[in-house]
């Protein structure tokens, strides 16, 4: 379960980064270029999408390489940062699959209470 975790957080992460890549990238063109009257408007508000851009893929890459060892630690990271992006970028075509696989890993990562190695988190 740990190994799983480890994957899905890690490619949940990579998944994230294009989102939030291209999330902060849109809230700074609307700011720098204006808006599109019927095609491009800013969203309500974008400090908290271009924090969730930066934190979210941070945490869920950091939470699944820290799955294996410290499986408390990496999945309460994994939900948090499945929690944020859905708060910040709701359930859409292209948060499904790092929600998805970011949410499940923290899911993996909380239940491996009897691990491989001797050391157990409870």
């Amino acid at each position: 379960m740990r190994n799983a975790a480890t994957v899905l957080g890690i490619i949940g992460g990579c998944l994230a980064i294009l989102v939030g890549f291209f999330s902060y990238g849109y809230t700074e063109a609307i700011n720098r270029f204006g808006e599109v009257e019927g095609l491009f408007s800013q969203v309500n508000d974008p400090a908290l999408i271009r924090t969730a851009s930066f934190l979210a893929p941070l945490l869920a890459i950091a939470g699944g390489a820290m799955a294996k060892i410290r499986a408390l630690i990496g999945g309460v990271l994994l939900l948090v940062s499945a929690a944020l992006m859905y708060y910040a970028f709701g359930f859409n075509v292209f948060t499904m699959f790092p929600l998805g696989m970011t949410a499940l890993a923290g899911l993996l990562a909380v239940a491996a209470g009897k691990p491989d190695e001797p050391k157990s988190h409870f």
